[in-house]
């Protein structure tokens, strides 16, 4: 073994020491087959996670893509099933309109009937009517020829005034106010006297009505006749001026003025708009033309003189039922004064009672809080650190006016220690 077979780079080389070199020589390249052979099993068995890996994740996709065809094939259903059931709902619906439209058009034909024969039966009412009208103006045209022939009457004509002057007078103002036919101290009647408050003299008022003179100014067809017709209605309406003037005019007796009535608003219009200088002319003789409706507002402004002097009488009366008024408020004032001072009163033991209702309720929840399985000295403990700080608390909430006695109760109130009924209890009752 000691043999040298061989002398390499001056050294030499025995048998052993060739033989352990081939010895290891082997053994290293046994070592390097294993590392080579590990590294393929290793890089196989990577290989065949991945493999695994990717069959894991292609099941996974069928799955999914199977679950996703049923998922699909099921909403196809339902699709199809509420298509089904949407297309029988609009058939039902469809069904449903046609049978209210047919029922809403035999109604709107038996109420278009109905209508129809209601139309004719108010149609008839109408001609019915249109008969009646017609015999009501024949009937009317035979009252104005009436009329028109009263009125060409001077005595008629007049007494028509009268009439309407009187109604007017007598609607408008109280009995105690006016007089018709008043008799002046020279014998002479006006035809109505107006007795303002506070004044004996009265305000006279005397009805003209000049209807034949404006008729022929009316009716006038030339420039000559229509002249001539200007002329006698100035002439005539001139006289009643001045008549009424120097018969109803009288001083210390009657008023400063007076009032001449024309009983139609179609002739006093006829004076206004034409005659301008005639009015002029009667309003320096203090002679006041008035219409139907002015004499109606005369009667309206004496009311309220008549007014105005009742409650210039009846002043005191009212001083007196003012200060009684002012006495009632005040007696009111105070007892509503009163009544507030009650409704405090009331809040206050509200709140008060729901104080006590809370103290209460805190004591229910300490009773329901207490546990029997605990040892007595730890119940003891919890119930009077519960009982301080429930003290604490509804000494902080309630009114400083009975804090201390709400105080001094909930310390009474402090609940013993329970019984124990499991084995701590027992023990501390041996």
């Amino acid at each position: 073994m000691d043999q040298v077979l061989l002398t390499l780079a001056g050294r030499p080389v025995t048998l052993a020491e060739l033989v352990a070199g081939a010895a290891g020589l082997a053994i290293l390249m046994l070592l390097l087959l294993l590392r080579s052979v590990g590294r393929s099993a290793r890089a196989r068995a990577l290989e065949a996670d991945e493999q695994a890996r990717r069959a894991g994740e292609l099941e996974e996709r069928l799955l999914d893509l199977a679950r996703s065809q049923a998922e699909t094939s099921g909403r196809v259903r339902s699709m199809t099933e509420y298509l089904a059931q949407r297309q029988g709902e609009l058939a039902r619906a469809v069904a449903e309109r046609l049978d209210v439209s047919s029922h809403r058009m035999g109604e709107s034909l038996a109420r278009a009937s109905e209508t129809t024969h209601e139309n004719l039966a108010r149609l008839n009412e109408r001609l019915a009517l249109v008969d009646q009208a017609r015999q009501s103006l024949g009937e009317l045209s035979g009252q104005v020829m009436s009329l028109r022939q009263t009125l060409s009457n001077k005595q008629a004509r007049g007494a028509f005034g009268e009439g309407r002057l009187q109604a007017i007078i007598a609607d408008g103002l109280p009995k105690d106010s006016f007089a018709f036919q008043h008799t002046l101290a020279s014998g002479r009647r006006a035809d109505c006297a107006v007795f303002l408050p506070g004044d004996k003299r009265p305000l006279l008022i005397d009805s003209k009505f000049p209807l034949e003179a404006v008729t022929a100014f009316r009716e006038a067809e030339s420039a000559e006749t229509r002249k001539q017709a200007e002329t006698r209605l100035k002439q005539d309406v001139g006289k009643h001026v001045r008549d009424i003037a120097e018969r109803y005019l009288v001083g210390g007796e009657t008023q400063d003025l007076a009032l001449m009535f024309v009983p139609s608003e179609s002739v006093y219009a006829e004076l206004n708009e034409h005659f301008d200088e005639v009015i002029q002319q009667a309003f320096r003789a203090r002679v006041i033309l008035v219409s139907p409706s002015l004499l109606m507002l005369a009667v309206q402004v004496v009311q309220a003189i008549c007014r105005d002097a009742r409650m210039r009488e009846q002043a005191d009366l009212i001083r007196t039922e003012c200060g009684r008024l002012v006495a009632d408020v005040t007696r009111l004032r105070e007892r509503i004064g009163n009544l507030e001072k009650h409704f405090a009163q009331a809040g206050e033991d509200v709140a008060q009672a729901v104080i006590s209702a809370d103290k209460v309720a805190r004591r229910g929840a300490r009773i329901e809080q207490l546990e029997f399985d605990r040892p007595a000295s730890e119940a003891a403990g919890g119930n009077r650190e519960r009982a301080s700080g429930d003290a604490a608390a509804e000494a902080s909430a309630a009114p400083a006016e009975d804090g201390t006695e709400d105080r001094a109760g909930d310390a009474g109130d402090v609940l013993p220690a329970p019984l124990g009924f499991g084995t701590a209890g027992r023990h501390a009752a041996e």
